[in-house]
């Protein structure tokens, strides 16, 4: 379905962005992928996907707190494949405080990376998808973008803008060929969740079966994870011909989260 176009991953080089950038891949797209990490690893990863999915793949190290990094990554990916096609904006960053002790710093670093990245790089996409007449913008958001959490105040407002930011691009793209959708992930196992995990069971005596439901059971009626691999599926639905009029909208992929 998506063989000759090309996807733009940020964030790619582990987690919820390399699995799309493989569901992506496995479906035909040439594959941009951005992050850090260790360099040989990212460049087996970059290797493998050509070999595996018999697509090109790239990777830039631009840094998504800095404006014209990001831009200039959008501009080489064009240079390079021709186009760009389908933009994933994944990147993103946490820290968890009160209000009240919520450092300056990672305030404007949650921020910069979880929201205004996406604007630079919609904003610097979107005049090549619209002059072709063909474009699919996806933002990573988070069951966090439509209801709260406690001590995660910078992390909310971050994906709720980005929810909010979904629906102007959708408007103004919306007799262009251009979609652009959010996804919302609810829990997702990710070896950082799996530390929690780990600890808690220790802490508590619990297996670790028993301390994996103790957290999904917090904000979840579902006690599953949601797989990377899902919201990769999920990205490649909303590239398909079949999603070309959904627009504007924010997919709750998240156990039931948002459904209490």
């Amino acid at each position: 379905m998506l063989k000759g176009k090309t996807a733009l991953v940020t964030g790619s080089t582990s987690g919820i962005g390399l699995a799309t950038a493989r569901a992506l891949a496995a479906d035909g797209a040439n594959v941009m992928l951005n992050g850090f990490g260790d360099k040989d690893a990212i460049e087996t990863e970059r290797a493998g996907l050509e070999k595996e999915f018999g697509i090109k793949a790239r990777y830039s190290p631009a840094d998504m707190s800095k404006p014209a990094e990001i831009a200039a990554m959008i501009a080489t990916t064009e240079k390079e494949f021709g186009a760009l096609d389908v933009l994933v904006n994944n990147a993103g960053i946490q820290h968890v405080a009160s209000i009240e002790d919520f450092p300056l710093d990672k305030w404007d670093a949650i921020i910069a990376i979880n929201l205004s990245s996406a604007f630079h790089g919609i904003r610097a996409a979107i005049p090549g998808m619209k002059k072709r007449k063909w474009g699919r913008i996806i933002n990573i958001a988070s069951a966090h973008g439509l209801v709260a959490s406690a001590q995660k105040v910078a992390y909310v407002a971050a994906k709720h803008g980005i929810v909010g930011m979904t629906k102007v691009v959708a408007i103004e793209a919306a007799n262009d060929g251009v979609t652009c959708n959010a996804i919302c992930p609810g829990w997702v196992l990710t070896p950082l969740v799996q530390k929690q995990i780990d600890a808690r069971a220790q802490a508590s005596g619990q297996s670790v079966r028993e301390a994996e439901i103790a957290l999904l059971s917090e904000k979840q009626p579902m006690h599953q994870f949601t797989k990377p691999e899902s919201i990769g599926a999920l990205a490649v639905f909303l590239c398909s011909d079949g999603a070309a009029s959904i627009t504007g909208s924010a997919y709750s992929i998240d156990g039931g989260w948002v459904a209490q």
